[in-house]
């Protein structure tokens, strides 16, 4: 009889659980429209993708080979070259900012190119993104080295001794960054939902004397904390489901791996994500210092140390080693192996043993910190 009246009590605290997000616009926004917001931000409006440099193309003797090799940097997706005949010109350019680079081809580099010998030209980037400087470089020398093996081609002859390197790209052929970054921002969206929404749901109660009233009630801490997490699982798996879906359909990410894998990698994040939110309402009262924390502990972290935008390999050691206790690193590695490659057992198993762990973790002690106390 007690189980039953136990399963009655969890029942209709879901139903309590449920009216109150239906009545409240701002879960609703936390948990959908926030998402969209978040998805159509990084989606359209981030991109690391580096195109359509503006360099300038220094040529000062004009000749059918120096033609041709500025052809051959019009002919790159990332390269727009600007023609020029005068250095000075070109480096006031830079200086103003109207172009990211230089390519100085000299007055008798193709005489000495076909006169055997080396033709030499000076690559001038502006330093002051160091990325886009990087990138202005390896476009450069790209550009350059296709137009040789294209001339040493047309010209019946072959060059670095017949080896001929042929470039190719796993997981993402496109090279395009929403496909990486759409997963990340899932990672985000899921991290919102699970811990933010909760903390501040949690402590809102508190503040409004709602918690006060049902611990006077027969059901216990248990089945509250039970009747919540469900409610807000389920709430979680729809933001998932719109984000999955908006990420398939309008930003066209690939998903290589089955749902079930997915299903699995997001139920275990967004236990330990809601076991996280619920620890901290045990904690903050008050729904200002319950966001404040959640923002701290949960959304901070697992924006700037989950790999999402940044590589964790290029940090420093020790934010390497701070890394491995931010649950959104193992979502994060989870979602891009399944959108971009597929089932890949050997990356899902480890980070989903990592978040299985955090989840444990995290509601053992909203089990012991929560009680049936009023201080």
């Amino acid at each position: 009889m007690s189980a039953r009246a136990a399963a009655r009590r969890i029942v209709a605290l879901m139903r309590k659980e449920t009216l109150q997000v239906v009545r409240d616009p701002s879960s609703i926004a936390i948990a959908f429209v926030m998402p969209l917001i978040l998805l159509l931000l990084f989606g359209y409006g981030v991109s690391l993708d580096v195109r359509h440099l503006p360099i300038a193309i220094v040529m000062e003797n004009v000749t059918g080979d120096t033609r041709s090799l500025f052809e051959s940097f019009a002919n790159s997706p990332y390269i727009r070259p600007v023609a020029m005949t005068d250095a000075r010109r070109a480096e006031a350019a830079l200086t103003a900012g109207q172009v990211d680079g230089i390519v100085v081809l000299r007055g008798d580099a193709t005489r000495s190119l076909r006169g055997g010998g080396t033709a030499e030209a000076q690559v001038i980037v502006n330093g002051t993104d160091a990325n886009t400087a990087r990138f202005v470089g390896a476009y450069a020398r790209g550009a350059a080295a296709t137009w040789l093996q294209q001339d040493l081609r047309r010209r019946g002859e072959t060059g670095d001794a017949g080896v001929v390197v042929e470039q190719r790209v796993w997981f993402n052929p496109e090279l395009r960054s929403t496909n990486f970054l759409v997963p990340g921002v899932i990672a985000i969206v899921m991290t919102l939902i699970g811990a933010m929404l909760t903390a501040l749901v949690v402590a809102r109660e508190w503040e409004r004397g709602t918690m006060e009233a049902m611990m006077v009630t027969p059901a216990s801490m248990a089945e509250l904390t039970l009747s919540r997490m469900a409610v807000y699982f389920v709430l979680g798996l729809g933001g998932m489901a719109v984000s999955v879906l908006m990420g398939i359909f309008l930003f066209h990410v690939p998903l290589r791996g089955s749902m079930a894998a997915l299903l699995l990698a997001t139920s275990l994040f967004l236990l330990g994500a809601l076991g996280l939110g619920l620890l901290i309402s045990t904690a903050a009262r008050n729904q200002f210092v319950a966001g404040q924390i959640a923002i701290v502990v949960s959304y901070m972290p697992a924006f700037m140390l989950s790999g999402f935008i940044f590589d964790i390999d290029s940090m420093p050691t020790v934010v390497q080693w701070v890394t491995q206790v931010i649950p959104a690193r193992y979502f994060v590695a989870c979602l891009q192996t399944l959108f971009l490659a597929g089932d890949v057992w050997g990356v899902l198993l480890p980070n989903m043993a990592g978040m299985a762990g955090f989840a444990l973790l995290f509601l053992t002690l909203t089990r012991l910190r929560t009680r049936r106390r009023l201080d």
